[in-house]
């Protein structure tokens, strides 16, 4: 049975995960902030980064990325998913991360309002920020809103870069469907990105799920991406 440490240690990053296959139109928001990350994962840049936004934009993907981006750099890092890892003992999840050079932390929001983790999460702000090293946390909740009890807490919270990843309009989804198919070798034609965006849901996780299926069933009958064979694999 695997102690809580070694139950982190063992977390691994999704292959799919790259700065490159996240689709931020240039100019706009998100391409800011995704040049902030590439930064803080090279090693430069800011200490401390808190993204937020609502559940699909990519938060999982961006942190996981980071990671990626890092190990290139030869870095080491940890990444945390807290949705999984909540009900572990904190202090001896969070103990030794700042000898780590990047420590990612998803889901911020499920240990808002529990003292213990609260209060670990403290302890390794303060770790990280006297060995220099650096911070990326996520939520779906800015800095201010989110529900923490810990003053100290708050406060650190709000030390750092707050960035919003901004939801994608739908042109835009259309346009991260067609970048993430060039991405894992699929050539997805405008007409049938329009026709899968237009009947399954708009969540991008779902959209990228979907598109998942299609790659395989594409590998595997060797076809390419039509509104029949498109229709046929999801049931549409």
């Amino acid at each position: 049975m695997p102690t809580p440490q070694q139950l982190s240690l063992s977390v691994s990053l999704n292959d799919d995960a790259t700065f490159d296959n996240f689709y931020a139109p240039e100019g706009a928001t998100n391409a800011r902030t995704l040049a902030l990350l590439k930064a803080q994962a090279g090693g430069q840049g800011e200490p401390f980064i808190y993204l937020w936004g609502q559940p699909g934009v990519g938060l999982t993907h961006l942190l996981q990325a980071a990671g990626h981006e890092a190990q290139d750099a030869g870095l080491s890092i940890q990444y945390l998913p807290l949705r999984e890892l909540v009900g572990f003992a904190p202090h001896e999840l969070l103990e030794g991360l700042e000898y780590l050079d990047l420590v990612c932390l998803d889901g911020l929001e499920v240990i808002a309002g529990k003292p213990d983790w609260e209060e670990a999460l403290f302890h390794l702000f303060n770790r990280l920020r006297d060995a220099q090293k650096h911070l990326l946390v996520a939520a779906v909740q800015g800095p201010q809103e989110l529900p923490v009890a810990l003053p100290d807490l708050r406060s650190r919270l709000q030390w750092g870069v707050t960035c919003q990843v901004q939801a994608l309009s739908d042109e835009d989804k259309q346009n991260a469907l067609r970048h993430r198919a060039r991405a894992r070798g699929l050539e997805l034609s405008e007409d049938v990105a329009h026709y899968i965006l237009q009947r399954v849901p708009r969540d991008m996780n779902e959209l990228f799920c979907y598109l998942q299926r299609l790659d395989h069933a594409s590998l595997a009958e060797q076809r390419k991406l039509t509104i029949p064979f498109v229709k046929k694999v999801l049931n549409l």
